[in-house]
C-alpha cells in the first residue's frame, strides 16, 4: 500500500517560514490519517478522503480557502478516476459546496459522470450536499486588491490499496480572477488520470497542464512499458519546451512512487506505512 498527495505549489500564496512549517505539518497530519483510513477503505475511497481533508483546510486552494474569480464568486472543480473500472467522474465550475470531490465520487454512479456550473450545483443539492461559502478572508482581502498570485494551487492524492488497485483524485478552487467560464485541469484526464498501471494528479498552470496532456501521457507511458521515471521524466521535458509550469504525483502498479515538478516548489507528502517524505 503506498499514497501521496500534494498541495500545490509552495508559491500558490503566502510564502513565509511559517506558512512552510504549517503546511508541512498539515501534510504530515492528512496523510497519516489517510494511511489509517486506508487500512479499511480501497483506493479509490481513501483518495477522496484524503482529498477532502486537504479541501478543509484552509491553507490550500481546494474547498474552503478557494480562489475568488474575476467576477467576485468562487467556482471549484475535482475528479476522481478509479484505475480499475476505468470510470473518470468529475465537477466543473460548482459553487457552493464544501467538498468538490465528494460530488465527484456520488456522480461515479452515473451515465453523465462529469457535470458543470449550474447544473453541478443542482445535482449536489439534490443528493444532499448542503449550501456552504468556502470563502476565507484571506480570499477577500487578496481579491479587493487585486493580489494575482500565479494560479498554481490544486491539492490531489494518489493511492495504491492492498488489492493492488490505483485511483487518483484531484481538487481546486482555481486560480484567482480568472475569465468566468475558465475551465482548469483538475477536471479533466490531463490532471487526473488512472487505469491499472498507473495512477497520476497534477498541480500547477492548467492550460499548460491540458496542452501538455500531463496526466494521460504518464500513465499511457508506463502502460506502454516505460518506467514511471522515465514516463515523468519525458513528459516533464515535453513541458519545458513551452516553459509550462506544473507539478505531477503518481503511483505505479508495481508501487513505485514518484513526483516531478518544473518549478519550485510542488507541495507534497508520501508515505507507505515506514518511510514518510514530504517537501522541503
Amino acid at each position: 500500500m503506498k499514497i501521496i498527495i500534494h498541495g500545490g505549489f509552495f508559491s500558490e500564496s503566502s510564502q513565509s517560514e511559517e506558512t512552510k512549517i504549517a503546511k508541512q505539518q498539515s501534510l504530515k497530519n492528512i496523510i497519516e490519517n489517510s494511511w489509517e483510513y486506508l487500512q479499511d477503505h480501497n483506493a479509490v475511497e481513501t483518495a477522496v478522503y484524503a482529498v477532502s481533508l486537504l479541501e478543509d483546510d484552509e491553507l490550500y486552494n481546494a474547498g474552503t480557502g478557494s480562489q475568488i474569480q474575476s467576477d467576485g464568486k468562487i467556482r471549484m472543480s475535482a475528479s476522481l478516476m478509479n484505475g480499475e473500472t476505468q470510470k473518470f467522474s468529475g465537477v466543473i465550475n460548482i459553487e457552493s459546496v464544501k467538498n468538490p470531490i465528494k460530488v465527484a465520487e456520488v456522480l461515479t454512479k452515473e451515465e453523465d459522470r462529469v457535470l458543470g456550473g449550474e447544473g453541478a450545483k443542482k445535482y449536489a443539492a439534490k443528493h444532499g450536499f448542503e449550501a456552504f461559502s468556502t470563502e476565507i478572508p484571506q480570499r477577500r482581502a487578496e481579491y479587493e486588491e487585486k493580489l494575482k498570485n500565479g494560479g498554481l494551487g490544486t491539492v490531489g492524492c494518489v493511492v495504491l490499496d492492498n488489492d493492488g488497485k490505483l485511483a487518483a483524485a484531484t481538487s481546486t478552487g482555481g486560480k484567482g480572477f480568472e475569465l468566468v467560464g475558465r475551465i482548469s485541469d483538475s477536471a479533466t484526464v490531463a490532471g487526473n488520470y488512472a487505469n491499472k498501471f498507473c495512477a497520476v494528479s497534477c498541480t500547477g498552470v492548467g492550460e499548460d497542464i491540458v496542452s501538455n496532456a500531463t496526466a494521460a501521457k504518464i500513465v499511457t507511458r508506463v502502460t506502454d512499458g516505460l518506467t514511471i521515471a522515465d514516463a515523468f521524466k519525458k513528459t516533464f521535458t515535453e513541458l519545458s519546451a513551452t516553459n509550462g509550469f506544473a507539478g505531477a504525483i503518481g503511483i505505479d502498479g508495481h508501487g513505485n512512487v514518484y513526483h516531478q515538478d518544473s518549478h519550485p516548489t510542488m507541495v507534497f507528502a508520501s508515505f507507505d506505512g515506514k518511510m514518510y517524505k514530504q517537501f522541503s
